[in-house]
């Protein structure tokens, strides 16, 4: 079939009067003019890879959206699938934690053990490529075991590193980490019992004197990750020495560097850098650390995720290009070439003969938005106005 008369973004340039044909569910053919007898004519809307998702923290907050309101896994996870496909997205990789807190019922061990295996199973039935990755707190060594054994059973196909412990890495300024705290509970500075606080701060920086154990754990993960051409990502750096020390080890991904030496030190060792979508929509981070758009003017960023917010993963590569910081073509290759690549996914990520037809249509004008979505060249989501221009098969949920 021929998608007809879209503006189409290919990686190095874009044809105002694009046509793509798709069979068996891959780019067949790609012309510069419009096409007669196409299934589709996209005239006025712009044609640009399906998203690539690396780090997306929602299915957690889908499962509980109130603090002790949990609902089925299988139900959240859904339902969250089909906001993923309406926001152009085609492949995500879900983010999960292992006892971030030991306090938080949706992060235990338990918990998560159970939510991936629910992914795992449901993969097939979902609209978006779903795939699991897996946080790794370097301070809570003692979920190495529980991590090696889902890697082994080949459940979990990403793993980030990380260290949350306040004073360092994204809570450099512990006066922000209680900011923060203070503002997911819902209260305010004098709400809080000063000890308490303290207290609990204070045992988590305990924590960090345990890291020297937890690094030998890493150091297990990190083999059997390789085994299984699982990619590993750190989390937050904030120094060249933490990044060197990383890419020692063999981590070849920096997800949300909090300074532009560490972002700069993680591309000296050839580390493939993330940063936040909602970041660079925002034009700076929540938190005071780097700003995503001054890291893409210094050439530093390869990917943006979505972080927390998926609908920010097709406005902030558009407000780039918008911009002139980067040409459209770089701008879409960081929500979807780049991203693919990161992670071992040559088979998609850009519009190219030969490629998954995982596809987006995006109005630009006079709202930016996503019209409609394909994956394997099949929609996963098809507004009324996209019904109007053509007529597709709606792909049964898997």
């Amino acid at each position: 079939m021929w998608l007809s008369d879209f503006r189409v973004v290919l990686p190095d340039q874009v044809l105002e009067h694009g046509s793509v044909r798709v069979e068996d569910g891959r780019i067949a053919e790609i012309i510069d003019t419009p096409c007669t007898e196409a299934a589709v004519v996209g005239t006025g809307l712009t044609l640009i890879p399906g998203l690539i998702d690396l780090h997306g923290d929602m299915l957690e907050r889908e499962i509980e959206p109130r603090p002790g309101v949990p609902f089925p896994t299988d139900l959240a996870l859904l339902e969250l699938d089909k906001r993923m496909a309406g926001a152009g997205i085609t492949t995500c990789y879900a983010a999960l934690s292992f006892q971030w807190d030991p306090e938080d019922s949706k992060r235990s061990d338990k918990v998560t053990r159970a939510i991936i295996n629910t992914v795992n199973d449901m993969r097939e039935h979902l609209l978006v490529d779903t795939f699991i990755h897996a946080r790794f707190e370097v301070t809570n060594a003692q979920v190495g075991g529980l991590l090696t054994e889902l890697l082994d059973a080949g459940k979990i196909h990403l793993v980030s590193i990380m260290d949350h412990t306040p004073g360092q890495g994204q809570y450099k300024d512990v006066k922000k980490y209680i900011e923060f705290v203070t503002k997911w509970l819902g209260v305010t500075e004098e709400d809080l019992d000063p000890e308490f606080l303290m207290n609990r701060i204070q045992a988590r920086i305990a924590k960090q004197q345990a890291r020297q154990w937890s690094w030998t754990v890493v150091e297990d993960v990190m083999q059997i990750a390789k085994a299984r051409n699982v990619p590993v990502a750190s989390h937050d750096d904030d120094t060249q020495e933490k990044v060197d020390h990383l890419a020692e080890l063999g981590v070849s991904i920096s997800e949300f560097p909090v300074t532009l030496e560490a972002a700069q030190a993680a591309k000296s060792h050839n580390m493939h850098v993330v940063m936040g979508a909602p970041n660079a929509h925002r034009a700076y981070s929540y938190s005071g650390n780097l700003s995503a758009i001054d890291a893409i003017k210094a050439g530093v960023v390869d990917t943006l995720a979505v972080d927390y917010l998926p609908a920010a993963l097709l406005h902030a590569p558009f407000d780039i290009a918008d911009k002139g910081i980067l040409s459209l073509p770089e701008a879409i290759k960081l929500v979807s070439q780049n991203p693919a690549d990161a992670v071992f996914l040559t088979d998609r990520g850009r519009i190219e003969v030969g490629k998954l037809a995982d596809l987006a249509c995006v109005e630009v004008e006079p709202h930016r938005r996503v019209r409609g979505t394909l994956r394997h060249g099949q929609p996963i989501f098809w507004d009324a106005s996209m019904a109007k221009r053509g007529t597709l098969t709606m792909i049964e949920q898997r």
